[in-house]
């Protein structure tokens, strides 16, 4: 089905046609109004093409047959990471990263810390589960 020429299809196409994951709402500006676009994401949320995983970040979604809900396409420390290179914050391996591949531990990361540089003040994450950032020098 072709989408419409509105802001939310104009949007839609750029999502779909994108090899990210990710996408701020600053991907959009060339597009229409921060207003239009911010209605246009919202509606894009309810529909379940994308899940809002942060205050202007965003991610492709899918439907699970599994839990029988909308989730995204990648793991969360993934999609964080790639929210954290665009906005130009350095991400690095957390201390529990290192433990375990210097062989300190056998204990597996989970995967919800994220070892940045620089400081970060904002929660990404969705349905209750968010990373926590670990300061790195």
């Amino acid at each position: 089905m072709k989408t419409p020429n509105t802001v939310e299809g104009r949007i839609t196409r750029r999502i779909d046609s994108s090899d990210r994951d990710v996408f701020m709402r600053k991907d959009f500006v060339d597009i229409a109004s921060y207003t239009q676009i911010g209605r246009s994401l919202k509606e894009l949320v309810k529909k379940g093409k994308i899940v809002k995983i942060g205050y202007g970040l965003y991610a492709k979604a899918v439907f699970s047959p599994l839990s029988k809900r909308i989730v995204t396409r990648r793991g969360l420390r993934e999609l964080a990471t790639e929210a954290l290179k665009k906005l130009q914050i350095e991400v690095v391996a957390s201390s529990y990263d290192q433990a375990y591949s210097q062989g300190r531990t056998t204990q597996v990361p989970t995967g919800r810390v994220v070892g940045v540089k620089g400081r970060v003040s904002r929660k990404i994450g969705y349905d209750g589960k968010y990373v926590t950032f670990e300061y790195v020098s």
